[in-house]
């Protein structure tokens, strides 16, 4: 990965300097709510791992307690929180990169027709349910902070049993099998390294290099524009943009 950065990479890069709180909340409210309905109602994040890591998440955007409760509550059985349902998209974007998009919403037909005109504005297209996750898998990711010792760490990591090691430029990306995730986590901070964060993600088998500027400032408009849409929790694609075009 040296000299080349995925799209995980830069929007956790981008995310830390985002100033709009209010939207980003927003999002996570929504996510907290549908995590609490797909586990069947449970608010407990001990019983439910898709709330715990949905929890991690805000409070480490900081925020506020009192709206995550809120969301949790929505999404333990009050009437507002009972229409919010979780929509995956899959779709090719500008240069051909496969895209997989992540929503949470309470009107699907809003949404859908908004995330196809997205993807058509940026010169890609949706495609049918699974046309494009075949070239992604599913990962427990774990951010960790880099050490001085940079080349011991990663040999301690993958002793550990990780799957991937990455290494980003603000970070280490450390890759596992999902239901391994919190033990992993345990593991790598028995170490005494630090986790920055911790996720269920999408990761691309294959890597779609970007060398020309032109091409990458439309593929990450695309991206960007995407994000921004208030239904989005994530998206994935799996191209990979030289260093140099980035600065």
């Amino acid at each position: 990965m040296s000299g080349h950065s995925k799209w995980s990479t830069i929007k956790r890069q981008k995310e830390s300097k985002d100033a709009r709180r209010g939207q980003i909340f927003t999002k996570l409210g929504n996510a907290i709510t549908v995590a609490v309905r797909a586990g069947g109602g449970i608010g407990d994040p001990e019983k439910n791992f898709k709330l715990r890591l949905a929890m991690e998440k805000a409070r480490s955007l900081n925020m506020p307690k009192e709206t995550i409760q809120r969301a949790i509550k929505r999404g333990e059985g009050s009437k507002e929180g009972s229409n919010w349902v979780e929509i995956v998209y899959e779709g090719y974007g500008p240069e051909g990169i496969a895209v997989v998009v992540e929503t949470t919403t309470d009107n699907r037909n809003r949404t859908t027709s908004e995330i196809k005109n997205l993807f058509e504005r940026g010169g890609g297209s949706l495609a049918s349910p699974g046309a494009v996750s075949f070239q992604f898998k599913k990962m427990g990711l774990i951010t960790v902070e880099k050490g001085e010792k940079l080349d011991d760490q990663i040999l301690s990591l993958i002793d550990l049993g990780a799957e991937d090691v990455e290494e980003a430029n603000d970070a280490l990306e450390v890759y596992n099998k999902p239901d391994r995730t919190r033990e992993m986590r345990n593991k790598i901070e028995g170490l005494g390294f630090k986790v920055l964060g911790e996720e269920l993600v999408m990761q691309p088998v294959n890597l779609v290099r970007i060398e020309d500027k032109v091409k990458a400032e439309k593929v990450l408009k695309f991206m960007e524009n995407l994000e921004e849409h208030d239904d989005v929790q994530k998206v994935y694609a799996n191209f990979d943009i030289a260093q140099e075009i980035l600065k």
